[in-house]
């Protein structure tokens, strides 16, 4: 009778058999195939994965499970050998699509940093950020005028959804025509909807380059001040929250003066270069 592997008692245990049914299949047998052991253990967990495990997933549950150490190029081996094909996970055509229309909605950064503006309502920047407070999130979409610093439009909803960039547009009350309007590659300035409304209100749309912050550092420079500077980490409700964000843009607006205006604050800028254009 041949030699009984170690794993032996183990494996009749996992396929249900006793240790003298074991036996009594060896002496039917002439020669075992060396690898039996090994693939009834890797056909267990394979099986278990739904026959989605790869050699990887495989040897983790080796050492996890069975506290075995198998090299994978056995395992990939003895996967072949016995017909153990992986189900590879089909792409989802969804979100291929997303994905195509994402890339095509991107376009070419128009701003390049010109970031010295002296007519106002010439060119914004838009962005959004988010707000902790109480255990939960808020997010503030902001448009800010390039040449005045003035914040022209926002809004601050409990979710993501596109109403929260639209609305932002919607507040410009007519004042945007010709305007061009800068922003990251975010999911939402790339959605067909944000850019039909930019193409109905005749606004240019730019867009920074991929992972380059910097291209919109106007509005980081703003969302970077009001973090500093507004104690909303202790609000407890999202009423008092937007209040608080309210109040904030009245201020900067109206009473925060800025060194890089001339000493004004934004709508006093604004007035100025009016005057003066």
């Amino acid at each position: 009778m041949r030699q009984v592997g170690k794993r032996t008692g183990l494996l009749c245990v996992i396929a249900g058999v006793s240790k003298s049914g074991y036996y009594d299949w060896l002496k039917t047998t002439d020669k075992r195939d060396e690898d039996y052991d090994d693939y009834f253990l890797i056909k267990e967990i394979f099986n278990k994965g739904n026959r989605k495990y790869g050699w990887r997933t495989i040897q983790m549950r080796l050492k996890r499970d069975h506290d075995i150490i198998m090299n994978h190029k056995k395992i990939i081996r003895i996967k072949k050998k016995y017909g153990l094909y992986t189900r590879v996970r089909r792409r989802n055509p969804y979100k291929m699509t997303m994905k195509k229309t994402r890339e095509h909605s991107i376009c070419e950064n128009v701003l390049q940093r010109e970031f010295v503006q002296h007519k106002p309502l010439t060119a914004g920047c838009t962005d959004i950020t988010y707000l902790p407070f109480n255990n939960r999130f808020a997010y503030l979409s902001v448009l800010k005028d390039i040449a005045t610093k003035e914040v022209l439009s926002w809004d601050i909803q409990l979710h993501l959804y596109m109403d929260l960039v639209l609305n932002t547009m919607d507040m410009l009350d007519g004042r945007s025509e010709n305007m061009l309007i800068h922003s990251d590659q975010g999911f939402h300035y790339t959605n067909p909807q944000y850019i039909a409304m930019l193409k109905r209100h005749h606004m240019i749309q730019s867009m920074s380059r991929k992972g380059n912050c910097t291209d919109n550092a106007p509005i980081e420079s703003f969302f970077g001040h009001l973090k500093d500077e507004v104690d909303y980490k202790n609000c407890q409700t999202f009423a008092e929250l937007k209040e608080k964000i309210q109040g904030y843009i009245n201020y900067y607006n109206n009473d925060r003066p800025q060194w890089n205006l001339k000493k004004m604050t934004p709508v006093e800028y604004r007035n100025h270069l009016l005057i003066t254009a």
